[in-house]
This record gives structure tokens, C-alpha cells and sequence, in this order.
């Protein structure tokens, strides 16, 4: 088995990876940094659902399809384990003119580029995603 060192990586490109195959499901390994990944996702209806196995330690995520096509286009990362990138919620730009989300680890948890300029925090610039 590999540990992988950035699993916030690895989790989101697995569900791209997920969305170019055309599955249904992808599963990842569950840690709780993950899990809030997933769920900031599924309240952006960027997947439909997950479950969490905590006996496997594997996180489920149902990958949400509108009329055949996917609901995530494409992501960029910008954080990894060899260079951080940090934030002010001032430097925020928004994604795609407003169509995609900044995907942020900040004091608050994982939060989107609207509600870090709500709140007035920045922090670890995590991935963008439309």
C-alpha cells in the first residue's frame, strides 16, 4: 500500500479522473481534512452524495451527472507538500468570472473564495474548480 503525502490532491484528482472515465462512484482514503473536501463539494453540487466507511477507512463519492455531462469541468491545483500557497481573503479573484470556487484551508475549515471574503480570513490556497 502507498502513503501518498498530499491526499487533498490525490482526492480531487481521483473524482476528475472519476468524471473523464464517466463513473458513477470513486472511492479515496478517509481522513477528516477529506471529508470536509468532500462535503465543502457536495454543497457546491460539484458531486451528489458520499458516504464515509470508517471500518475501511474509504470515503464513497457519487459523482453528479446533468444530462450526461459532468458536473465538474476541470481544477487546477496550487498547494503541495513542496509549496504552499498562502492567501488574503483581499487577493481573492473570483474563478472563471464567477463560474468556479477557490478552494481554501483556513482557521474557519475549508471554506470557498465567497465565504473567505465574507469572513474576512484567508489562508492555504488549496485548488480552484469549475
Amino acid at each position: 500500500m502507498t502513503y501518498l503525502t498530499y491526499s487533498i490532491g490525490d482526492l480531487v484528482i481521483r473524482i476528475k479522473n472519476g468524471y473523464m472515465a464517466k463513473r458513477e462512484s470513486v472511492s479515496a482514503p478517509y481522513s477528516r481534512v477529506n471529508e470536509a473536501v468532500v462535503k465543502k463539494l457536495a454543497q457546491l453540487q460539484f458531486i451528489s452524495d458520499y458516504h464515509v466507511d470508517k471500518e475501511k477507512k474509504l470515503l464513497d463519492i457519487r459523482l453528479r451527472y446533468d444530462d450526461g455531462r459532468p458536473a465538474l469541468t476541470d481544477l487546477r491545483l496550487f498547494s503541495t507538500p513542496g509549496r504552499r500557497w498562502y492567501v488574503s481573503y483581499r487577493t481573492l479573484k473570483p474563478v472563471l468570472s464567477g463560474y468556479g470556487f477557490s478552494l481554501l484551508s483556513s482557521p474557519k475549515g475549508i471554506v470557498t473564495n465567497i465565504e473567505a471574503k465574507k469572513l474576512k480570513v484567508g489562508g492555504e490556497l488549496l485548488f480552484n474548480i469549475w
